[in-house]
């Protein structure tokens, strides 16, 4: 498993990084977001839309689960598993997103840790002050080596 670690400094660094994260990602990758309510992931997951040329707006999935955006190069689905912490035996197809033709991005995935493929992508954002943020990625899995993830610190 490989670790990158860098610091953003503004909601527009955090979108940035997503777009630059999207130009190293693949048709069927899984990347899970971690962190606090309100600390960058559905920021993250925009830039990462921009960057596949997505032009709709990008909302937080909370009350509707998955927001699929298909206006781009690749599929984008975006998912929260937050809903799911009461329910998760519940069977809702995560497999065909996840072996599907697009990008699957998680938010709170530890609701439906069991389904996460193991080659994924985790990154972990920590809020440092009001605009700073620490971000960690965790490439699971060899599908993710020589893409240059490396670059981005």
């Amino acid at each position: 498993m490989l670790e990158y670690q860098l610091t953003t400094h503004s909601y527009e660094d955090t979108e940035k990084l997503g777009t630059k994260i999207a130009d190293l990602l693949k048709r069927g990758d899984v990347v899970v977001l971690n962190g606090d309510l309100g600390v960058g992931k559905t920021t993250l997951t925009r830039g990462l839309a921009r960057g596949l040329g997505i032009k709709r707006n990008v909302k937080s999935p909370t009350f509707t689960l998955i927001r699929e955006y298909k206006d781009g190069r690749v599929p984008l689905y975006h998912m929260d598993a937050y809903r799911l912490e009461s329910s998760p035996d519940e069977d809702l197809g995560f497999d065909e997103y996840f072996n599907g033709d697009g990008i699957t991005i998680v938010e709170w995935p530890q609701f439906i840790k069991d389904e996460i493929p193991a080659d994924h992508i985790s990154i972990n954002i920590k809020r440092l002050s009001d605009t700073d943020r620490e971000v960690v990625f965790k490439l699971h899995g060899d599908t993710f080596d020589d893409r240059g993830f490396g670059d981005l610190v």
